[in-house]
């Protein structure tokens, strides 16, 4: 029922809505709670930011740090591919340039002066150096004074005015020449002429463009790039294909290196994942690396502070039975001592009444602590060898007289040989305590319950199985029956719906596992009887028992 408060505030958000004209906006703000629930929420609306930022996971650590060491890595390496290049290229011109500047040389030598005018005279020898080159085409230009072609090819580019360098000192560029790339070594010569052999500038043919008249004669040697493409590309083949093979063992390496460095972090985690339940001492602070040193130091103060709220949680366990118990027994004790009195049936009906009350009140007291020490699996419970067969028969002597007083049979099969599990005694024994009440609460008089045990040697496990020839538990049911206070609709009975959930508790801190089923072994047609199996791992080894 919704409060007056809600009610009103309901009202008057409606109220404006039902007298405002069509396409007005709403008299108030919507208040935020009305607009999570109202048509003023938008269902397309993204997710909020911050509940996605909670949900994202971080990244490991180990991926972090590799990616931190492998991205550099990755990038600079083709940057070294490209210096590789440039500087490849840089060695493979270094020989050849300087063969070059020697043909320039060899070919300036061989200009002669003849009436004023620059003539080429070209031995035999000297043409066959020239033409030498099986792999690149060579090619030469004299211009003389006048800019005429001396000899050579007279399509070779010429240089820029600018860039013309001084008599005997050789340059380089780089040009093009018939689509080709080509690499050019030239240099000036000058010229020395008779009194009055200089002739006219008008009346020099045709010069090519760019030149001068009576500039220095400019000799030019080019050579395509065919060797030193061939002598850069086997140079970056030899840089560059070891690192093929030097790059992934560099990634294993660091991998390898990596994995080393945090080992510390996984041995940290082994011997957490390996610790027991209880086990709250220190970790030792000083055999950490000191790097994760103050997270070991701050996680030991957690573990500190967990044993002390642990401690007194025990105590708080501990009076709280005493304290409730105690009264509880008085009660019944005090009810069934009136009860050898002679009183009135109505008296007696309610001494009855409160004596199997405050029966059931201590039970259900036992059955509180009992789940709260299992909840809280690390409520300093000690575990120590414990043999199974011994104590399923004191949990079953304990329930005689309770299955005598309903006329059932109480049967134990257990085994000849001792079998151990590393447990804790009483918790084991309050499991076989509410399986065995249970069978007896919700089975017919004159039913039949066995307790067993018996051993899976393939698993190495040992198995405490409870059945009886009760009314069973539906297939849909059997995962409901294991939370508190449930109980299934229409059973009689008078218990509280502890029993089930506490075995589960103690089952699995002890690491252990809880299965329902049907009692293979029921002779009541009409009943489908039902077994309850606790499956614990053994503390030593076993072989096939007979």
């Amino acid at each position: 029922m919704a409060s007056p408060a809600s009610a009103e505030r309901t009202a008057a958000s409606r109220e404006p809505a039902a007298h405002a004209p069509p396409g007005a906006l709403p008299a108030h703000a919507p208040d935020p709670d009305e607009i999570r629930d109202s048509a003023y929420a938008n269902p397309f609306a993204p997710p909020d930011e911050a509940e996605a930022a909670v949900e994202a996971r971080p990244r490991s650590l180990f991926g972090e740090i590799l990616d931190w060491m492998l991205a550099p890595l990755l990038l600079l390496w083709p940057m070294s591919i490209a210096v590789t290049y440039l500087v490849a290229k840089t060695i493979a011109n270094g020989p050849f340039d300087r063969a070059l500047e020697t043909d320039v040389y060899v070919l300036a030598r061989q200009i002669q002066p003849v009436n004023g005018v620059a003539e080429l005279s070209l031995p035999a020898s000297t043409r066959d150096f020239l033409s030498a080159d099986n792999v690149d085409k060579v090619f030469y230009q004299v211009l003389g004074t006048r800019g005429e072609l001396v000899g050579g090819d007279a399509d070779l580019p010429l240089p820029h005015e600018d860039d013309r360098p001084q008599p005997g000192i050789v340059e380089f560029r780089d040009d093009m020449l018939h689509g080709n790339d080509i690499r050019v070594a030239y240099t000036t010569v000058e010229f020395p002429h008779a009194a009055g052999a200089l002739p006219a500038c008008e009346d020099a043919p045709a010069r090519p463009a760019k030149t001068a008249c009576g500039a220095p004669v400019l000799v030019q040697v080019a050579e395509t790039l065919d060797k030193r493409s061939g002598l850069a590309n086997d140079i970056i083949k030899g840089v560059i294909l070891p690192q093929f093979v030097i790059l992934p063992l560099a990634i294993v390496l660091v991998w390898f290196g990596l994995s080393r460095g945090l080992a510390p972090l996984t041995a940290l985690q082994s011997n957490l994942r390996a610790r027991r339940l209880d086990d709250l001492s220190p970790l030792e602070a000083r055999r950490a690396p000191p790097e994760i040193e103050p997270l070991v130091t701050s996680f030991n103060d957690l573990l500190e502070r967990l044993a002390q709220n642990m401690e007194l949680q025990k105590r708080f366990i501990a009076d709280a039975a005493h304290q409730m118990k105690t009264p509880l027994a008085g009660l019944r004790t005090q009810a069934e001592l009136a009860l050898r009195q002679e009183v009135s049936a109505e008296v007696r009906r309610s001494l009855e009444q409160i004596a199997t009350s405050s029966e059931h009140a201590a039970r259900l007291v036992t059955q509180l602590l009992a789940l709260a020490r299992a909840e809280n699996r690390m409520s300093g419970q000690a575990f120590a060898p414990v043999e199974v067969s011994e104590l399923a028969r004191l949990a079953v002597r304990d329930w005689v007289q309770p299955a005598l007083a309903k006329q059932m049979d109480l049967g134990y099969e257990g085994l000849e040989e001792p079998v151990m599990v590393d447990g804790n005694a009483v918790m084991l024994r309050e499991m076989l305590s509410n399986l065995i009440d249970n069978a007896i609460r919700y089975t017919p008089a004159g039913g039949r319950i066995t307790v067993r045990v018996r051993v899976d040697p393939p698993n190495q496990q040992v198995h405490f199985e409870v059945e009886d020839t009760g009314p069973g538990i539906p297939p849909s049911e059997r995962t409901r029956v294991l939370e508190r206070f449930y109980r299934i609709l229409g059973r009689e009975g008078d218990g509280s719906g502890l029993g089930l959930a506490i075995v589960r508790e103690i089952a699995t801190m002890h690491g252990g596992t809880l299965a329902i089923d049907d009692n293979v072994y029921q002779a009541e047609p009409r009943l489908a009887g039902t077994l309850v199996r606790v499956s614990l791992r053994t503390l030593e080894p076993i072989q096939d028992l007979p």
